[in-house]
């Protein structure tokens, strides 16, 4: 990747958000104590446990010497994404954001705020509230998030290989596509659609459909083409297999909960609001465990 990540100071805590630059939380390490080591990845673990279940079941299988510094990067990646959620106003999302950019700033200036801090800043442009223009504006910020995660677990992992970061960079884009599959149902809830616009107007879907819970044809057209789309991504993940090192394997074991949403999906024939997509599959654990011991994604 061509970047050195620091690992030591990725989880600092005390969960203060949208302070501004200059405030006391923002004291330099040197000057002001820090949560314990212990406190602050038990704070990290129970973070990604309750947000990211999926993320945390996965972390469990990294290598002990890998899996406080993932759990971290995943942390990070939680407090980014719900950032969204938690403001009313796009310009107080922007300050925190504004925030955890200076954060990330200063943790490679050894002076680290007193907050989690993981991995890859969300971009702004995420407080827009649009949807994508195009399925490939979506893969797009697929690569700069969850496929920058995964870049930076490899580097946990101590794995520097082109094979694997190709292999990332697809999986990332089909995590990226299946997480904005799997959040329809939320954000129709809540009278928003963030579904390509070239694939909707293809099908003839208008953002009304989703938010009314359409379940016709067209509707389970645009679930179809995005799901295909997500499974050539992890087919080409797969074709690395025979070239990735073996070491770079347990980074890739997301495609497992991945893979078992499509099959969920193509079972209700793509029907995105289905109820049986929103529940939490607890033969999990065993499918991650089944395919760790395998050795492959």
């Amino acid at each position: 990747m061509g970047v050195s990540v620091r690992l030591a100071p990725l989880c600092l805590h005390r969960r203060v958000l949208a302070l501004p630059r200059g405030t006391a939380s923002r004291a330099s390490a040197s000057s002001a104590p820090t949560p314990s080591a212990a406190q602050d990845e038990a704070y990290c673990l129970q973070l990604v446990r309750t947000r990211d279940h999926e993320g945390f079941l996965c972390s469990l299988l990294l290598p002990p010497e890998s899996r406080s510094s993932a759990l971290a990067l995943k942390a990070f990646n939680v407090e980014l994404a719900q950032v969204k959620d938690m403001v009313s106003q796009k310009n107080i999302g922007l300050m925190r954001m504004q925030f955890w950019r200076t954060a990330v700033e200063d943790i490679y200036q050894d002076n680290p705020p007193h907050q989690p801090v993981a991995m890859q800043l969300w971009k702004e442009k995420n407080l827009d509230d649009r949807a994508y223009r195009s399925i490939s504006e979506l893969e797009k910020y697929a690569e700069n998030t969850q496929s920058s995660l995964l870049y930076l677990t490899l580097e946990t992992l101590g794995v520097k290989d082109v094979h694997a970061d190709h292999a990332a960079s697809h999986i990332g884009k089909a995590h990226g596509i299946i997480t904005c599959l799997r959040a329809v149902p939320y954000h129709s809830s809540r009278r928003k659609v963030f579904l390509p616009m070239d694939i909707c107007m293809m099908h003839g879907v208008s953002q009304e459909d989703f938010i009314r819970g359409s379940q016709d044809k067209p509707v389970r057209d645009v679930a179809f083409d995005l799901a295909s789309q997500a499974h050539v991504h992890l087919e080409h993940a797969r074709s690395f297999q025979k070239n990735v090192p073996a070491k770079a394997v347990p980074a890739f074991i997301h495609t497992v909960a991945l893979d078992r949403y499509l099959s969920k999906l193509r079972k209700v024939d793509f029907n995105v609001f289905h109820l049986s997509l929103q529940r939490k599959n607890a033969l999990l654990p065993w499918h991650l465990y089944i395919k760790s011991w395998k050795k492959s994604y």
